[in-house]
């Protein structure tokens, strides 16, 4: 039990729907590597508010990490539209990027500007309250503003690997529809 077992079974059903969804083992990893820095911008704001981490905090977190994926998903799903239509990999990020800020945006700060009263609630329940707040927002500002800008680039990097890939495979292995084995 602990961290290592959590990230050995973790890993596998989180990458593995999105896997299927985009029908590549690598295009996931933006999506992964995109939402610790949620994360970090939830524990920062925990350490500015002077508030613990603790099951609210960490509640916080889950549904921060929901809500970052969806907006990473949004942003590589166009991308890989565009790509499909005939983009470049880079021009595809960075025309998805363009097309999904204005709706991250809006969907970010609407969520944000909810949470403002819990960060500065008072009364019975203050800490809770103050914790889930604080912990959402953070993650939700730190994570928006870095995640507009990193998950393009982390999408140029997978996709050119992917492609590198399925080309290679196309090129190398494949023969009359079927997978020859060297």
């Amino acid at each position: 039990p602990g961290i290592p077992q959590d990230l050995v079974t973790g890993f596998p059903k989180c990458a593995l729907p999105i896997s299927a969804q985009y029908e590549s083992f690598l295009l996931p990893m933006p999506v992964i590597f995109s939402l610790p820095v949620g994360v970090f911008g939830a524990l920062f704001f925990l350490m500015i508010m002077e508030l613990e981490n603790n099951i609210y905090a960490q509640i916080a977190m889950i549904m921060l990490i929901g809500i970052l994926g969806k907006n990473a998903i949004l942003i590589i799903e166009f991308a890989e539209l565009k790509f499909h239509q005939g983009s470049s990999v880079a021009e595809a990020a960075a025309e998805a990027a363009v097309l999904r800020l204005r709706p991250i945006l809006m969907t970010s700060f609407a969520f944000i500007a909810g949470l403002i009263p819990l960060m500065f609630a008072t009364g019975a329940g203050k800490i809770g309250n103050n914790t889930i707040g604080s912990a959402a927002a953070g993650g939700m500002i730190i994570g928006t503003i870095f995640g507009v800008i990193v998950i393009p680039g982390l999408y140029v990097i997978f996709a050119t690997l992917a492609n590198k890939y399925r080309n290679q495979v196309s090129d190398e292995n494949w023969c009359g529809g079927t997978l020859i084995y060297k």
